[in-house]
């Protein structure tokens, strides 16, 4: 034997290692091989698995050696449901609903409407993640009941109110059943109706189709109100339920574009991190339109009907075009049958209302009361405001006046200027001269002051006014004349004022600077407006778009006019960014030929858009800008003082030098019948 393999030793492991080598590297190959399909394997199935793992759960390994789980996202944090009841049967279904939902463990709240002030808190279901339901009965002629009208009066103003817009509510989820009798087939669910639409206008989303109940048993769906309300129920909780777990649209079988949106993501429980908000799609076909919001009374005019049965606005123009379109065929008709007629009008009964239908029509939604044939009244919203014991306008500011109990309202609304920032969108009828029936102002000053005390009235019990204020509210003190229109138009405009003076009501009147013999013969007021919009006559044009052809000279004859008048004047002049904040020069001489004595400044309030109008929000000036303007003017103006400023409107108050050392008599006064420059004096 050779030596050298003596030297070796074949039972030790390391030598069997050595020569067994090649199978320990094939076990290797093998056993990393079966590892990497095994991983692949469990890729797959997390990839098709529905419950969605977050790609970087492996990043998370802590130092204990386990891996922690991602907080599970909440769709739905809980459900507010909101009763408006006159005999107990909504609240009775609120209380069965909030049984049945204690199931789901979800927070639940039952909230009387009658204790619920939606100017503060409806904007937090916004972003709160509830699920709103509503629960509405209506009462006779289609009212809601006391306990909800404060809640639907807001609802309807915020509704057809520019200012709030279109996404006010975007966000906020909800769900409306309203209680009603299809007996009276004019009025039946009309409230469940309305709330469900006003809450659309204003962007919230619907969760589910609107429930009726119908006490009328011949006619019920169900049999009974009671079996609509435990249907309406079980789809509700049925949806609650969907919601919880992610799903972004409800589907009622109807899809209109021949896909099902819902089948295809609606399944599927979304990724945590994400919200809610951010998931809910796009408004599409389904979501277009109010549900059940046919009304005959809410359709357009036009011969295309609109997908949106509320009268914007912005749409009167074209429905006013189209009802005088069918008004002049009517008249042509009237006009070949009167000739074979020998019998003469007389002039009065020839002319027309200046309301129209529709016009009053879209006035009423936004709020307004109108009076006779040309008069209107309104409730402003700072006197709505210090009933509550919040802050008033800036006349209260500027002059002490009580916002609360100040009326405002116009025995006009016709105009005879197209301002480009006008509030109505130059849906209010225009002339240069009066040309409609009159009426008398005795009857538009009762009637104007019993609508202004009606509305007064809606704020009993409402939450945050306060009883003291409410009372005083009651009387009327002061009258702006400003509300919309020219009020110096109307023929009787000075037994107007005669009689809001003999009720001891002060009179504050706007005019447009186109009418200066009516400034002549205008009786003393206690404050005399005239707006001062432009300082040349390009800008002028471009801003007040007015009627007149000398609409310059008119412009001008009414600052002289108002540099006569032994009274107290204003000038209120609307800055527009880009349009008319650089002509300070041009003021400071407007304002040596009218003498007035004060000044108002004021940035433009932007009115919604409109395709009358190309005035954008770049052309709302900021706070600073317009104190800029002031200050820059007084320096030109050296009888002029600032003297006031009221920032929440975005307003200044410039006053004569002669005014300030006087200014506590005149504060006194204010409240007063109006006096003359003269008997002040003396």
């Amino acid at each position: 034997m050779d030596p050298a393999l003596d030297t070796w030793d074949f039972s030790s492991p390391l030598i069997s290692l050595w020569i067994n080598r090649f199978y320990i590297y094939l076990g290797f190959a093998f056993g990393f091989s079966l590892w990497i399909c095994f991983q692949i394997v469990i890729r797959k199935q997390n990839k098709n698995s529905p419950e969605k793992t977050t790609p970087k759960a492996s990043q998370n390994l802590m130092t204990n050696g386990y891996i922690s789980r991602p907080k599970k996202e909440v769709f739905v944090s809980g459900v507010k449901i909101f009763y408006g009841s006159q005999t107990g049967t909504a609240k009775g279904f609120a209380t069965i609903l909030a049984e049945a939902l204690s199931s789901l463990n979800l927070p639940v709240a039952m909230i009387n409407l009658k204790d619920y002030d939606p100017d503060d808190r409806l904007i937090e279901e916004v972003t709160s993640k509830n699920v709103c339901a509503f629960l509405v009965a209506t009462y006779t002629d289609g009212q809601p009941p006391e306990s909800a009208a404060w809640f639907c009066k807001w609802l309807e103003e915020a509704a057809n109110d520019f200012r709030f817009g279109k996404t006010y509510l975007k966000g906020m989820r909800y769900a409306v059943f309203g209680l009603g009798n299809s007996v009276y087939l004019s009025h039946f669910n009309t409230v469940g109706k309305n709330v469900d639409k006003w809450l659309w206008m204003l962007g919230a989303h619907r969760v589910m189709t609107r429930g009726e109940g119908d006490g009328n048993v011949v006619k019920s769906k169900h049999g009974s109100v009671e079996a609509d309300f435990t249907a309406w129920k079980t789809k509700f909780i049925s949806r609650l339920q969907a919601l919880r777990k992610g799903e972004r649209k409800h589907c009622g079988g109807n899809c209109k574009k021949g896909k099902c949106e819902s089948n295809q993501r609606g399944s599927e429980v979304a990724e945590p991190g994400s919200h809610v908000q951010e998931e809910l799609p796009h408004r599409d076909a389904e979501d277009e339109e109010p549900f059940g919001s046919t009304n005959e009374e809410e359709s357009d005019t036009e011969d295309h009907q609109s997908s949106n049965p509320v009268i914007d606005v912005e749409d009167l123009g074209k429905i006013m075009d189209h009802v005088k379109k069918e008004k002049r065929e009517k008249e042509q008709l009237e006009g070949e049958t009167s000739a074979i007629r020998s019998t003469v009008k007389s002039e009065a009964s020839e002319r027309r209302a200046m309301i129209t239908p529709a016009l009053r029509e879209a006035l009423t939604k936004q709020g307004y009361q109108l009076i006779g044939s040309h008069s209107g009244v309104k409730l402003c919203r700072w006197t709505k405001s210090m009933l509550r014991g919040r802050g008033g306008c800036y006349k209260h500011t500027f002059y002490g006046i009580e916002s609360h109990r100040c009326m405002e309202t116009t025995p006009s609304l016709a105009c005879a200027n197209k301002c480009v920032f006008c509030w109505r969108h130059h849906t209010n009828p225009v002339g240069t001269e009066w040309r409609w029936k009159m009426d008398q102002p005795e009857m538009i000053l009762k009637e104007a002051i019993e609508n202004h005390q009606n509305m007064i009235k809606q704020f009993k019990g409402v939450p945050g006014v306060k009883e003291e204020r409410f009372e005083e509210g009651m009387t009327v003190k002061h009258c702006a004349l400003s509300l919309v229109g020219e009020p110096i138009m109307y023929p009787e405009i000075n037994k107007f004022l005669k009689l809001l003076h003999e009720c001891k009501i002060s009179s504050f009147l706007v005019t447009n600077a186109q009418f200066p013999a009516e400034i002549r013969d205008l009786k003393p007021v206690t404050q005399l407006y005239v707006s001062v919009d432009a300082s040349t006559k390009d800008s002028l044009k471009k801003i007040d778009r007015p009627l007149f052809r000398d609409f310059w000279q008119r412009f001008l004859d009414s600052l002289k006019a108002l540099a006569a008048k032994q009274q107290r004047t204003v000038y209120r002049l609307t800055l527009v960014k880009a349009w008319n904040v650089d002509e300070l020069q041009a003021y400071a001489e407007l304002v040596s030929l009218g003498n007035p004595d004060f000044i108002e400044v004021k940035g433009v309030t932007y009115c919604g858009e409109s395709s009358a109008s190309s005035l954008t929000m770049a052309n709302v000036p900021w706070h600073e800008e317009v104190v800029r303007f002031v200050c820059e003017l007084v320096d030109l103006i050296p009888d002029y003082e600032v003297a006031c400023e009221h920032e929440h409107s975005n307003c200044l108050l410039i006053a004569h030098k002669k005014v300030l050392l006087v200014m506590e008599a005149w504060h006194a006064a204010i409240h007063g019948v109006a006096k003359s420059r003269t008997q002040l004096s003396n």
